[in-house]
């Protein structure tokens, strides 16, 4: 690709205030008041497409919140590549623990400061980004088509009916995603699974009101101490979960590919000390990075009930509330294991209490075989840029869609993404180094050229 870091150079202003320009909408999918918000994003997405050389670009209703669509078909006989993100963004709460204001963009120690820095705003935009250099330097070498979606965070649950509608308007030869991460900056490497996703609230109730708990504490159950031990009982002294049948259909890694997958470098020592803790904690007989890779896990995200404003209230409540989640690795079913988490919870609820189980979303886990020509090409274009090649990863995280793709669209997907495990995604203080943002589209345009060859 020629001329690529000249261009990046010319316009790198330019990237910038457009890439804040979408990240200054509030585009929160968990949160209905901003569901405005997610309709005024999806048209800057299609503003951006549009500049970037799509021929089409249109917003498009689903049953949720809106995707934007583009193409640019140079040739029906040339590959297509479908690029696949997403615009929406995690709820910023707790607001007291920012250090900026997180939908105001700012750049401080070589990093973009936001919430949607890295996650997927500033990532998507890459790609567009990459597209636009190849057009404009008239270096498209295949078909390009995207599709923006606005609920990934909340678990894409209008997206797969989309897909099923749009069969014809959305085939394409391999899906490319920029939505994970590497190992480090100079440590590139392609995300080869994901794990699959399951989410609950659950709900026990005691007594049909709240109750004074000098009155009635001991003699009328607490919901909330009943559920942080059945919530404790999920798990065995080695951290195995408890739940019958849940590792039935779990697939053992090879040795081999154990193997290759320790190679990545891991500082033990420097991520406890990066994260503030005394020790690692996980599943018995498997390393950090196997327990988030290869392994399923289960986590309380939410608790609360009773009284948790300021100051003191001798209250005995009478319902209490919990989210919870499973990762899941290849071969598990989340609707099979959505089913054996539900009935084992509700069995294990003493009589004293009444249990509710609801199911919230899920997808299934994604593997990216290695032999892949797409992912060939991926390879090759990392270390084209980085000098080295790229280590395959498996990551903790869920992109629930990527297996919906390939079941709907009969479409493997390809998981090149340039973030960092410390650009804290999710959490508040998201950022996204520019490092990692101009890299992205300097290696992208190499990702098309090995493609098309």
């Amino acid at each position: 690709m020629k001329d690529v870091k000249a261009y990046i150079e010319a316009n790198k202003d330019r990237f910038l205030e457009e890439l804040f320009d979408l990240i200054r909408i509030p585009s929160i999918s968990a949160e209905s008041e901003h569901k405005a918000d997610m309709m005024r994003c999806a048209e800057k997405w299609r503003e951006y497409l549009l500049q970037a050389g799509c021929d089409k670009a249109e917003v498009m209703p689903t049953v949720g919140n809106p995707v934007t669509y583009g193409e640019k078909i140079i040739d029906p006989k040339k590959p297509t590549v479908l690029v696949y993100g997403h615009m929406d963004v995690m709820p910023v709460e707790p607001l007291a623990e920012w250090r900026t204001t997180p939908f105001e963009p700012v750049i401080k120690d070589g990093k973009i400061w936001a919430r949607g820095a890295d996650d997927d705003k500033g990532q998507s935009f890459m790609q567009a980004k990459a597209f636009e250099f190849m057009v404009k330097t008239g270096q498209l070498p295949c078909n390009v088509k995207f599709m923006i979606e606005g609920e990934e965070e909340i678990g894409s649950g209008s997206l797969y009916g989309f897909c099923e509608a749009h069969k014809e308007m959305l085939k394409a030869d391999v899906i490319l995603v920029s939505d994970t991460s590497m190992i480090a900056p100079d440590v590139p490497s392609i995300t080869s699974g994901l794990r699959g996703l399951c989410y609950w609230e659950v709900e026990v109730t005691g007594a049909n009101h709240d109750l004074h708990s000098g009155i009635y504490g001991g003699a009328v159950a607490n919901p909330i101490n009943i559920l942080c031990k059945m919530i404790a009982s999920l798990h065995d002294e080695n951290n195995h979960i408890t739940i019958p049948g849940f590792y039935d259909d779990v697939l053992v890694i090879s040795d081999e590919e154990r193997a290759l997958m320790a190679q990545a470098p891991f500082n033990e020592e420097a991520y406890k000390k990066e994260l503030e803790i005394k020790s690692v904690h996980g599943e018995k007989g498997f390393t950090t990075k196997e327990r988030t890779g290869i392994r399923p896990c289960l986590d309380v995200c939410g608790i609360w009930g009773g009284h948790t404003g300021e100051g003191s209230k001798t209250v005995l409540p009478s319902k209490a509330y919990a989210k919870i989640s499973t990762r899941l690795v290849a071969n598990q079913d989340f609707n099979k294991i959505s089913d054996l988490f539900q009935k084992y919870f509700e069995s294990i609820a003493p009589d004293c209490v009444t249990v509710k189980v609801t199911p919230c979303h899920g997808g299934a886990a994604y593997v990216s075989p290695l032999e892949m020509k797409a992912y060939k090409a991926a390879e090759k274009a990392m270390e084209t840029t980085y000098g080295k090649r790229p280590i395959p990863t498996r990551s903790g995280g869920s992109i629930p869609i990527i297996a919906g793709f390939e079941k709907i669209l009969g479409i493997k997907s390809i998981l090149m993404g340039f973030g960092l495990g410390s650009d804290d995604i999710h959490a508040p203080n998201e950022n996204y180094p520019l490092e990692q943002f101009f890299k992205g589209i300097e290696t992208i345009p190499y990702f098309y050229e090995y493609f098309a060859e």
